[in-house]
Formats: C-alpha cells, sequence, structure tokens
C-alpha cells in the first residue's frame, strides 16, 4: 500500500535520513515501497525542553534519522523508556510499553506517536517548572551512557532545587 504525503509550501521531511525541503507550492509525493519518513513538525525543536519523556522522544527520532547509530540509540531509548515505565501509573505507562514494543519492532514513527501521551502527561506535571535545556545538535550516541540520561527522579529533584 503506497503513502501519500502532502507537503507545504518549505515544509521539511526527513526520507531515510535525508532531509528534504519542498518547492514554494504544495506537493503530494507518493511512496510506493517502505521508507523511514517523519515530517518536521514531528521533530523536537532545539529548544525544546529536555524532560524524562523527551529524551525518550529525542533518542527515537534520532534512531528513524540516523540509521547508521541506530543500533545503540535503540539500546539508550529502551533504557530510558524502562525508567520511565518505572515512574508513570495507569493509563500512561501503556502509552510507555506500548512505545518500547513499537522501538522493538522497528516502528519508529508509531513509538515517537505513542510517546505524545506520555508528553502531554509530563507537561501538566512539571506545569511552568518545565526544565529547560538545548539538544545539542546531532546525536552523538557512541558517547552515550545509560548515566548519561536524565531519569525522572533527576529532573524531579532538578525542579525541586529550582523551586527551593
Amino acid at each position: 500500500m503506497a503513502l501519500n504525503l502532502t507537503l507545504k509550501p518549505f515544509e521539511r521531511v526527513v526520507v531515510n535520513g535525508a532531509m528534504i525541503r519542498n518547492g514554494g507550492r504544495k506537493t503530494t509525493m507518493t511512496f510506493e515501497t517502505r521508507a523511514e519518513i517523519i515530517r518536521e513538525t514531528d521533530l523536537l525543536k532545539p529548544t525544546t525542553s529536555a524532560t524524562p519523556v523527551n529524551t525518550a522522544y529525542f533518542l527515537i527520532q534520532s534512531a528513524l534519522i540516523y540509521p547508521e547509530r541506530r543500533e545503540q540509540l535503540v539500546k539508550a531509548a529502551h533504557r530510558q523508556l524502562a525508567a520511565l515505565a518505572t515512574t508513570f501509573g495507569p493509563p500512561t505507562v501503556g502509552h510507555i510499553f506500548d512505545a518500547a514494543n513499537k522501538v522493538s519492532q522497528g516502528e519508529f514513527f508509531s513509538a515517537l506517536r505513542s510517546l505524545r501521551p506520555a508528553m502531554a502527561r509530563e507537561a501538566e506535571i512539571f506545569g511552568d517548572a518545565m526544565p529547560k535545556t538545548e539538544w545539542a545538535g546531532e546525536p552523538d550516541a557512541a558517547e552515550w551512557k545509560s548515566s548519561d540520561m536524565p531519569t525522572a527522579a533527576a529532573v524531579a529533584q532538578q525542579v525541586e532545587r529550582k523551586r527551593a
């Protein structure tokens, strides 16, 4: 089954790791074979808050965009999702488990979609205390260790310190 993707003028899309920008007119592209595709609107922006759920989203997004680093990014994403699964309760934890299953199956865009309700719940919890950090460009998964990934507990401690 083919995928029809309609792009707005100057909209960007990543296809199999290549960033493509549409021209000045609305365009429809048809993908007749399987491809790794993500729209610019579904990508985390550099100014997005560095929260535990956003970190997992960013790792999965990076696995989708950088296939040459996918193995390391998937491992880091699974560690982050495991930490999240111990933090949230029902029904949010179900979305975390669904995302982890999708990552295991290589369905990265579906995993990102599964995390959106968890991102919304996290935003409710943090409210105005969202930790602000900028992503530093392209991820370097070779240097990432599980200790480098912020956990929900670490972010909660950071929020509490800021409130005090």
